[in-house]
């Protein structure tokens, strides 16, 4: 396998990971709550939400694994922040694949109408 089809796949799983993790409601309301860009404890994370505080633990682990939250030591408490670079890699990964869409669907009308 060529240098450039490992750094392809690795991208792929990547990516895989994040929408993985970005496919949960609950997670996505967190992101929700972090798109502000402000770091908030679990506690705060938890307030409002239909889920108990050790499940939004576990709904932040699973994003932090993704790349999607940083967590950050602040006396006793975990703040947690948006990465945007990962959610800005996931809307990479869609454009290329819209891309793809759009040039089969351009093949398809080209032979369709011939």
């Amino acid at each position: 396998m060529s240098k450039n089809s490992r750094r392809a796949a690795a991208r792929l799983l990547k990516s895989a990971a994040l929408f993985a993790a970005l496919g949960d409601g609950t997670r996505l309301e967190i992101v929700a709550k972090l798109a502000d860009g402000s770091q908030q404890s679990i506690t705060q994370l938890t307030a409002g939400a239909d889920v108990t505080r050790q499940a939004i633990t576990k709904h932040l682990r699973v994003l932090e694994s993704a790349g999607i939250v940083q967590s950050a030591k602040s006396g006793r408490e975990t703040l947690f922040a948006l990465q945007p670079r990962s959610l800005e890699e996931a809307q990479r990964a869609l454009a290329a694949v819209s891309e793809q869409w759009d040039a089969a669907l351009a093949r398809l009308k080209d032979f369709v109408e011939q």
